[in-house]
């Protein structure tokens, strides 16, 4: 299997440590949606990360649908599917949403097409989700299940991204589990970034 998409993206991470805890040997190609646009459509023309090759040469896209084919590829499940490990999962899913259409308010659309109203919008369905992904967090041991792995991801790509708009301070819940999960060795090696996994031993 091939994994297709940058690292700094929290979707394209969220693959690449799910499929480590699974067992699922990958290569990896780092290609941007905007810089590597041309590249990326010769793999996959909907031009969507992440972005993973089946050794069958199937395109999946999609990382909730990748991990389903890499569970039942795996025989086992990262997702337990209770509906609490489901609602962390929407909640950071849903904050992960948000951000990312934050970034590309600030980094993609011209600043004199801005629409602030939207952009409040957003940003208070982000900092909502993050409020309750926080709460609901508490007193949950860490563990790279699903929830773990997706709450952390999105969290620290939030943090790199918006810190201002979410004081970790304010999310202490979120903050530990972030700083234990970036030590153990799935994260360190599809670090956030450009890198290529494995970026780290």
């Amino acid at each position: 299997m091939e994994l297709i998409g940058m690292l700094d993206s929290p979707y394209v991470r969220r693959v690449a440590v799910a499929l480590q805890q699974l067992d699922l040997p990958f290569t990896h190609q780092s290609i941007s949606v905007f810089r590597g646009i041309d590249q990326f459509r010769q793999i996959n023309p909907v031009v969507k990360a992440p972005t993973l090759l089946c050794d069958d040469g199937t395109v999946l896209m999609d990382s909730t649908l990748i991990l389903l084919y890499a569970e039942g590829l795996a025989g086992r499940r990262l997702q337990p599917g209770d509906a609490p490990s489901l609602r962390l999962t929407g909640l950071a899913l849903a904050a992960c949403e948000k951000s990312v259409q934050i970034v590309y308010e600030h980094h993609v659309r011209p600043a004199d097409k801005r629409h602030e109203p939207w952009l409040a919008r957003v940003t208070e369905q982000m900092t909502t989700a993050y409020r309750l992904l926080d709460s609901e967090l508490a007193g949950r041991p860490p563990q790279l299940d699903d929830a773990g792995i997706t709450a952390a991801v999105v969290w620290f790509f939030s943090q790199q991204m918006h810190p201002e708009l979410l004081p970790a301070a304010e999310h202490p819940h979120l903050s530990a589990l972030s700083a234990w999960a970036e030590q153990q060795p799935a994260l360190r090696a599809a670090a956030h970034g450009e890198g290529v996994y494995p970026t780290a031993g």
